[in-house]
């Protein structure tokens, strides 16, 4: 299941924002944030024509998980028939730790066990869980770098004693002015920590994903640099951290733009001459509003728009797929 979840040159689509997150973007948009806007959106997103030509596995929220199609198909019936894992978001969410001031650590252990069992039976076969990682001065510390890493080991442990593929997202946010070169040091740490605690807990590497944060430096950061130098920090990050057992790196998009996330994904895959013998692991892509927000943007809450942002996600969704393959270039975002 975790090679099928990278396999071809296909990716995961992340549309498992919470109510809070998903109510933000639709106010940003000017979309009415109430559960009947978020079904229409996500019905949207999930009958879109040939989805399946470009996405292995949709990530999806509790409350989408549930919810049907205006004729009452099931979500999780309509990816599964377009060939497409289902899989579900089941961390609650980060919190403020206490006695770290600036820092988070994400919850949601309690009860998972059950809840897993429940999300199977109902046909979820992936899971994911987001860990976050701030970068700033005197932080992160080791403790919160370390409890982050023990929690996603824990949930990672539980997924796969419920025969679920656990996707593990240890963030290093984009915030601040930090430069490549401090980001690339500190998700080597966060890194090596997360793997140390996975085999400590008995995680099955060839059993999962993992989900990280590219090798970038920070949007307030004067020195912005290369999609080739990006590439090779990121490559260089995960060669020294990743063990060669996992089937596949999905990055998240951390707030970068649809075309700026596919051209650093596009570089990472043409990138051989840094390996002796080709990647070891599928380059792969989780994106959430690098391939949704051109979308939602179009649909505005309107049925008349639903079409034209159909063609929208499909779009991004196939640049990626392109990226995959190091063909994704400015020339597709012409077409």
């Amino acid at each position: 299941m975790a090679r099928a979840l990278v396999a071809g040159d296909k990716g995961l689509l992340a549309m498992d924002e919470s109510t809070p997150t998903c109510n933000k973007r639709f106010a940003a948009a000017g979309i009415p944030q109430t559960e009947e806007a978020r079904r229409s959106y996500r019905e949207l997103i999930v009958t879109t024509p040939g989805l399946g030509e470009c996405i292995n596995g949709a990530i999806l929220y509790d409350e989408t998980i549930h919810q049907t199609t205006r004729d009452g198909i099931p979500f999780i019936k309509i990816l599964s028939d377009a060939g497409i894992i289902p899989g579900i978001k089941v961390d609650i969410g980060a919190k403020e730790m206490a006695g770290h001031p600036g820092e988070k650590i994400t919850e949601g252990l309690d009860g998972l066990r059950g809840r897993l069992q429940e999300y199977f039976r109902i046909g979820t076969r992936f899971a994911k869980w987001r860990a976050v990682i701030a970068l700033s001065d005197g932080i992160p510390s080791r403790g919160c770098i370390e409890a982050n890493a023990q929690a996603l080991a824990r949930y990672a442990v539980l997924c796969q004693e419920c025969g679920i593929v656990p996707v593990v997202e240890p963030e290093v946010l984009m915030d601040g002015e930090h430069s490549l070169q401090r980001c690339q040091d500190t998700t080597e740490e966060v890194l090596r920590s997360v793997f140390r605690q996975l085999s400590s807990q008995g995680v099955l590497l060839e059993g999962m994903i993992l989900k990280p944060n590219m090798v970038v430096p920070g949007l307030k950061c004067v020195q912005q640099e290369t999609a080739e130098k990006i590439a090779a920090a990121t490559i260089t990050c995960l060669l020294r951290t990743v063990p060669a057992a996992v089937p596949g790196v999905a990055f998240l998009s951390g707030g970068q733009s649809g075309a700026l996330a596919s051209t650093r994904l596009n570089a990472m895959n043409v990138s051989s001459n840094l390996f002796r013998s080709g990647p070891p692991w599928a380059l792969a892509f989780s994106f959430a509003r690098a391939i949704q927000q051109p979308a939602l943007e179009i649909w505005r809450c309107q049925e008349a728009n639903t079409v034209a942002a159909q063609k929208a996600l499909y779009h991004r969704a196939d640049c990626n797929r392109a990226a995959r393959r190091g063909d994704y270039g400015a020339a597709m975002e012409a077409t």
